[in-house]
């Protein structure tokens, strides 16, 4: 049985992994940095074109990025070196991998390795999607930079309207 990946699949009830390694406590090595939450609806959407909005979250060594579609929207046939996979989360679109052209609906997944071509467009419905890039895409780097230091200074702010208030 495959699960997709080209590896075996455990099966009903079965386990391939090992649950004790796979959630273990021990640390192989020195935390990259704190963990954080981000609320992704708090993020300001940026338009690189009409109907195409990105809310990025930036990790270590990945990036996810919120992308909606709105009716109409098209993001141009391309390629880039980071690996992307894409998952609808809402509503629908016509995806482009390579000349397979299907339509994605919620919890369908595309898989794009570097440099393979693609490209997406929203028809009459509103389409919400989520990209995982590995590693971070270069040209929405700058851009999730910029809304971490945002956040972080909003805390900041609001931290110390906190402490402000507790003073009085």
């Amino acid at each position: 049985m495959s699960n997709g990946t080209d590896q075996p699949s455990a099966g009903e009830g079965g386990s391939l992994g090992d649950a004790a390694s796979h959630f273990t406590t021990e640390a192989g090595g020195t935390p990259a940095g704190p963990g954080r939450y981000v609320n992704v609806d708090a993020l300001t959407s940026v338009e690189f074109l009409p109907g195409l909005g990105f809310r990025p979250v930036l990790g270590q060594k990945a990036m996810t990025n919120f992308v909606t579609f709105e009716p109409g929207a098209v993001a141009p046939r391309h390629v880039h070196e980071e690996e992307q996979i894409v998952v609808v989360i809402e509503g629908e679109f016509t995806f482009d991998l390579d000349g397979d052209v299907r339509v994605m609906r919620k919890g369908d997944v595309a898989v794009v390795p570097s440099w393979v071509p693609h490209g997406a467009w929203a028809t009459d419905t509103r389409c919400v999607e989520i990209d995982v890039f590995a590693p971070p895409r270069s040209s929405l780097l700058q851009l999730a930079e910029a809304q971490a230091a945002e956040s972080a200074a909003q805390a900041a702010a609001d931290e110390a309207a906190g402490s402000t208030a507790e003073e009085a």
